[in-house]
């Protein structure tokens, strides 16, 4: 009996080495650019699985292409690249690996905030033993982190967390979530009103998810609630955050610091007036961007290969 043919899984988007070799020996795979659309509706006439990361949209009319695919894998947490209606009413999966990145998450927002709040001065040899009393005189920080307020907007896998770094640091956490979370799993944290904690933090963390009704969710009415020195940092989705209206805070509170890795659109267009905001600190969607976390949501193939063998996923979409 002649051997099997194995499935044509198509890749996107770039993952890593060691699962993208696991699936290339259960596949025949193949890698299109997720932005030259014409050619991956080409592949995707005769695919069985997509492999996508973060800018790889699956709408109906990519899934209009792609008659025979039965699952579309996520390398990644969020999903609002993907029509999941449209894929649900096609009957095709959709995996992704939703806890893989949390830890690379919290250490970007914790070395966020510890750079921000308490930035330690680097010895110069040049005056290390001649001015050592003076230099460690001016090193004495102006600012800690304990008895500080840290709201966090989103109290999911990574902002519970955020929360627990929060609490390991000194700080009062609150929270402002769409769920009402029994008192017993808080440790500690206030459930309040989203304008409470806007209002009384220092540090404003956002972790919301992809859900349409987060759209401008921190907009001009609420950055006007914000301590002019406030630090606020958004790693969850760029369209969270009204551009307009970040800038114009920054302008107006030059105390203030904004710490952007998410953006509406991305790239962030050549010339934007946030280069120019000196308070104003933009990373390029990097929060998860270590190469464990990277390999962790990759992994995701194996959801993927499950369900070209008939085999229940262990992270399905729905």
């Amino acid at each position: 009996m002649p051997p099997a043919k194995l499935p044509i899984v198509i890749e996107t988007e770039p993952l890593a080495h060691d699962p993208r070799r696991w699936l290339n020996d259960r596949s025949n795979l193949v890698h299109c650019p997720y932005d030259d659309r014409p050619a991956l509706f080409e592949q995707l006439s005769n695919a069985s699985g997509l492999v996508v990361r973060t800018y790889t949209r699956v709408d109906t009319e990519l899934l209009d292409h792609a008659p025979n695919l039965r699952v579309v894998a996520r390398a990644g947490v969020g999903l609002d690249n993907i029509d999941l209606d449209a894929c649900k009413a096609r009957s095709i999966s959709v995996v992704h690996t939703p806890g893989a990145n949390t830890h690379a998450v919290v250490e970007y927002v914790a070395s966020t905030i510890l750079n921000a709040v308490r930035t330690p001065n680097t010895l110069d040899a040049r005056y290390a033993a001649s001015r050592w009393h003076e230099l460690r005189a001016q090193g004495i920080a102006k600012d800690s982190c304990v008895g500080k307020t840290l709201g966090i907007i989103g109290l999911g896998r990574i902002g519970s967390r955020v929360a627990d770094l929060g609490h390991a640091l000194g700080m009062r956490v609150l929270f402002n979530d769409v769920r009402k979370i029994p008192s017993n799993q808080l440790q500690g944290s206030e459930q309040v009103t989203i304008n409470q904690l806007l209002q009384e933090s220092d540090i404003i963390s956002v972790h919301v998810d992809g859900s349409q009704s987060n759209t401008r969710l921190i907009n001009q009415g609420a950055f006007a609630q914000l301590k002019p020195n406030a630090l606020f940092i958004n790693t969850s989705r760029g369209f969270v955050v009204d551009p307009s209206a970040a800038l114009r805070f920054a302008k107006s509170n030059p105390a203030s610091q904004l710490v952007l890795d998410v953006h509406d659109p991305e790239p962030i267009e050549t010339g934007s007036a946030f280069f120019d905001a000196r308070n104003i600190t933009l990373t390029a969607h990097i929060a998860s961007g270590i190469e464990q976390a990277k390999e962790a949501m990759s992994w995701v193939v194996k959801d993927l290969v499950r369900v070209l063998n008939n085999e229940p996923p262990e992270y399905p979409a729905f």
